[in-house]
Formats: C-alpha cells, structure tokens, sequence
C-alpha cells in the first residue's frame, strides 16, 4: 500500500444521518434548510402586489403633492424588480449541476442579492434627491389621499412580507426580497402617520423628512445583505463553523490520528461544503467506511455541514496544520 491513499466521500447529505424534513427542527439553528417549491409561488405573488400597489401610489402622490408618497412607490417599483430579479435566480438556482457547474447554481440567487442592492442603492438616490428638493420648496400635502394610498401599501406589503418570512431565514434571495417588502411596510406606515397628522397641522415639512429616513433605512438593509453575499462569494468560513472545534472533534473519533487542511464554505445561502485531510493507520480503503460514516454524522448533526469531502492519509502532508499551505511550493 501506498504511504498516503486518498479517498474522497462527497454526498449531499450524509446517508447514516436523516434529511432536515425528516429530522424535525431540532438542529434547526446549525442544519442546512430545503427551500421549498412554494418559495417560487409567493415569490410571483410578491411580484403581483409589487406591480399594482406602486402604480396606485404615484397616482395618489402626483394628485396630493406627497413627496414621501411618490418615494414610498418609486421604492416599490424598485421592489417589483428586485423581486423579478429574485423569482429568476431562484429558478436558475433549481438547476442540477453540471459539467461546468459543478455544484449547481444556487449562487445565481446570491447574484441577484447583490443585484438588488443595487437596484435598492439607486432607488435610495432618487428618494433623497427629491425629499431635498421638497426641503427647499415645500408644497401642500393633501393628507387624506395620502392616508388612502398608504393603507393600500401597508395592506399589500405586509401581506407580502407575511409570505416570504418563513424562508426569509434560511435563504439570502428570499431574504433580499422579504427586507424589501418589510421596509415597505414600515415605510407606508410612516406614510400614513404623516397624512393622518398633515391632515392636523401644516407640517408639510415631515414628507421630506420621511423620505430621508426611508433611505437611511434601505441603506442599512442593503450593507447587511451586501455583506452577507460577499462573505458568500469569497467563500469565506461561515460565521456558525468553528474550525478549531470540528478538528477537535474529528480528531477524538477512533481509528483517526489527526486532522488537518481543513475547509468550511458557503455553497449558497443555505448549504455548507467542508474538506479536511484525515490521518489513519495504513489499511484498506474499504476500512475507512466505517470511518467515513461517523465522520460525515458528525459534521452533519453537530455543524449543520451537509456537503463534506474527505481524504484519507497515512501520514501527515506538509507541516500538518488546521490551514492548507497553499502556496508552499510557489
């Protein structure tokens, strides 16, 4: 037998350990999580809403000099393609891999989160450039068109936010759209605080004032999932992976000496892919099985790692540390 066999177990999910469906919620903050088909179905509804509430709210606005109003539907416009947008890539992200993608297209639904923030980022600039020109020239706001047209917002989007919540957590497209719809809400309920009040007192200058906090809210959105997505692209470790603990533990399972190279990555907003070098005594690769088993159990129920790839070794390559030498020969 050669000093180092290499053996490599690559499943989707690990086959001695049970599916999330199958197992419950309890795993539920670690474990990997199936998007369902009917993610796509409240996606279109979305998209639906998102086309009929912002063209009643700039008709509304033009009639009752609302600036917060039109700004409020420019930013559901912006939604109506940011959920287009997220519909698309969660249909390419259904695609099974291929010769040239190898791990599918999930990512195509990260693609489109960074898209969004774009879009969201652009709608941003076209709100605080108008609440600014209303700063300087304010104009009467009829507050009971505005109040109307602004219950219509809160109607349809919390509706919208209401259906796209649930998978909101586990996967960042969904999520990209779900942050959409909940600022939207917030910020028709914004909205009718005004015209309820403008109906009251002439404090027309609170429409432009809503408007530059309706930014400053988007923009805090569109960072967080920024950030998020970047991390995922430059597959970076996630955040709920402890290196230093999965070679602790691997490294207490008998029959191991050592773990080393070790790598944990995102294959998209909900699944994670890992690799390590295992270090065994000099046997038959159809020995190792039974190892491979427990190891692939493990990573699943204790690090929610659905997507592991393992090589097996005699003896420790390189300097064996927790991180590979990549660039050791160069």
């Amino acid at each position: 037998m050669t000093h180092s066999h290499l053996t490599s177990f690559h499943d989707e999910f690990p086959k001695d350990s049970c599916r999330r469906d199958e197992c419950g919620d309890e795993h539920s903050g670690r474990h990997h999580v199936n998007i369902e088909e009917t993610s796509g179905a409240r996606l279109l509804i979305t998209l639906v809403l998102n086309l009929i509430i912002p063209i009643v709210q700039i008709i509304s606005g033009s009639i009752a000099h609302s600036m917060a109003l039109i700004s409020d539907a420019a930013h559901n416009f912006s939604d109506f393609t940011a959920v287009l947008i997220s519909y698309i890539a969660y249909r390419i992200g259904k695609k099974g891999a291929t010769a040239q993608n190898t791990f599918g297209y999930r990512r195509a639904e990260i693609m489109a989160a960074l898209f969004n923030v774009v879009i969201l980022a652009s709608a941003s600039l076209f709100i605080l450039y108008g609440a600014v020109k209303r700063f300087l020239a304010p104009e009467i706001v009829s507050g009971g068109i505005v109040i109307w047209a602004a219950a219509i917002g809160i109607a349809g989007n919390g509706f919208s936010a209401w259906l796209l919540h649930r998978d909101a957590k586990h996967n960042l497209n969904v999520r990209g759209a779900f942050l959409h719809m909940m600022g939207d809400f917030l910020t028709s309920v914004a909205v009718l605080i005004s015209g309820v009040v403008m109906i009251f007192y002439p404090w027309y200058w609170l429409d432009p004032l809503l408007s530059i906090l309706i930014v400053i809210f988007i923009l805090k959105n569109c960072w967080s999932i920024l950030k998020s997505s970047t991390m995922i692209l430059m597959n970076a470790t996630p955040a709920s992976i402890d290196l230093n603990k999965i070679q602790s533990s691997l490294s207490r399972i008998e029959g191991i000496t050592s773990v080393h190279y070790l790598h944990a990555w995102p294959l998209s907003s909900s699944g994670i892919a890992f690799s390590c070098h295992l270090v065994v005594s000099d046997q038959l690769l159809s020995q190792t099985e039974k190892i491979s088993k427990k190891v692939k159990h493990l990573l699943f129920h204790e690090f929610g790692i659905d997507h592991p790839v393992l090589q097996f070794e005699t003896k420790s390559c390189g300097n064996g540390s927790m991180l590979c030498e990549m660039l050791a020969d160069k």
